[in-house]
């Protein structure tokens, strides 16, 4: 069986297009997931890829210890799980996620001039972030 992966490389996650976010903002509500990856990805950009901070955040809202991450994250990974592409961040609170060429991620402000380098590079992915709500609902 293979494993699934939410990782990019060399992408960007642009803002979902129906995100109301106009600037990028902290979720307020501490142990949600969004202030779960909003803090570990501000705190170190571009030090784990988009499946650690995943797994990570499982584990810890899971209470599982280190020795149970091994069979844990296997588990995990054999069903398949949504990228970022779904993160708060991106859909509601205006962060976009760049997967460097690693596949390590950092999140970015809508309104900052990082995040319009991104959407402009013909050389990175630009993959937009998923809806809130279906069109035409």
């Amino acid at each position: 069986m293979s494993k699934h992966t939410t990782n990019y490389e060399n992408a960007f996650i642009q803002v979902s297009p129906d995100s109301a976010a106009m600037v990028g903002t902290s979720p307020t509500r501490a142990g949600t997931i969004a202030a779960m990856q909003y803090e570990r990805l501000i705190n170190a950009p571009y030090q784990i890829t988009s499946d650690e901070l995943l797994f990570g955040i499982y584990a810890d809202r899971g209470g599982l210890s280190q020795e149970e991450w091994g069979a844990e994250r296997v588990a995990f990974f054999a069903k398949g799980q949504p990228c970022l592409r779904v993160s708060p961040l991106v859909k509601t609170f205006g962060w976009g996620v760049h997967h460097d060429k690693n596949g390590r991620v950092a999140i970015y402000p809508v309104e900052g001039d990082r995040y319009a380098q991104f959407v402009a590079d013909p050389n990175i992915e630009n993959i937009k972030g998923m809806r809130n709500k279906r069109k035409g609902n």
